[in-house]
């Protein structure tokens, strides 16, 4: 079944910069979408000889995002480490105010290499990069600082630990709790777990220590954003609150890819998650010195735009 959700890109713009205007800034995962094309993208941009030109898009497609939203979350810095040059250029598409949350590279957060082709010989081995806070400040944090008042969230995701990983997840958080107090100062840290049993008051009291927050997440083997925010804690970061709606729990990624490919229409509408993020918002407006991000995917209900525009109007109606 199809729920086909109607917004005027307009209207959506103004909605998202007046709460941009509040501290609350809401975007998507990622940008590059042809399935967006005639409700965020206009094709006659990208054509080529009467044909719509993929390399265009992907190359130029920002800066027509950024007339709308406020802020992305830049997922392709998780797969290598991110150039000042390419930085740069991704912040020459945007206007100033605008804010990338970035994924920090998986060469920090991944305990061990999983099999996968892309890590070649690396796979199935331990990484001596894990938590190394060195290298984040040189390979991460540094080409960062070229567009340094543009970053609005640096996001560790951990991929799930298991018990080979981590015996307990007070030896992570011991281990989290180490690397936090090497970083370097002043940027806006999160953390995105996915072991959901770990989200004790241990684990946000590292955080709250370090003033870094904690990234509601929805994700496979998570609960959903709604039951964390009711966790004693979870918001350890006053000034700094984040949210990615990813995944409906219990959800593969792989499934989801395969469901809703294109991305050009929602096709399983996600109530919990909408109202959560409506929460998010309100909550939001209740602390106007609190940066509040919020970050939808495609593959929570098919079409991250409506699913966006669906919050706003449960934030307005609640």
């Amino acid at each position: 079944m199809l729920w086909m959700t109607t917004f005027s890109r307009d209207d959506l713009k103004s909605r998202v910069q007046q709460l941009a205007g509040e501290g609350i800034l809401i975007g998507t995962s990622s940008w590059k979408y042809p399935g967006w094309r005639g409700m965020l993208y206009d094709e006659a941009r990208y054509l080529w000889r009467g044909k719509f030109a993929k390399s265009r898009f992907e190359k130029s497609c920002l800066e027509e995002y950024a007339q709308v939203f406020k802020t992305v979350c830049v997922d392709a810095a998780y797969y290598s480490f991110p150039t000042a040059k390419y930085l740069e250029g991704l912040a020459a598409q945007a206007p100033s105010d605008f804010q990338f949350a970035f994924k920090v590279t998986d060469e920090i957060t991944l305990k061990k290499y999983p099999n996968l082709p892309r890590f070649g010989v690396r796979a199935g081995t331990a990484n001596d990069h894990f938590l190394n806070a060195e290298v984040f400040e040189r390979s991460f944090s540094k080409p960062c600082e070229a567009i340094r008042p543009n970053v609005g969230l640096l996001i560790f995701e951990f991929s799930r630990f298991y018990p080979t990983d981590f015996a307990h997840g007070r030896d992570f958080i011991a281990a989290l709790d180490t690397f936090l107090d090497k970083l370097p100062k002043g940027w806006p840290y999160g953390i995105e777990l996915r072991n959901k049993y770990w989200l004790k008051p241990e684990y946000f009291d590292c955080l709250a220590r370090h003033h870094v927050t904690h990234v509601f997440n929805s994700w496979t083997d998570m609960p959903p954003v709604g039951e964390q925010i009711e966790l004693a804690g979870s918001i350890p970061n006053p000034d700094l609150v984040a949210a990615r709606f990813l995944l409906k729990p219990g959800r593969k990624y792989e499934e989801a890819v395969k469901a809703f490919e294109p991305y050009d229409q929602t096709k399983e509408v996600n109530d919990d998650a909408r109202h959560a993020g409506a929460a998010v918002i309100k909550d939001g407006k209740k602390h106007p010195k609190r940066k509040t991000l919020i970050f939808v995917n495609n593959r929570l209900e098919g079409n991250a735009l409506q699913t966006i525009h669906a919050m706003l109007e449960a934030a307005s109606a609640e």
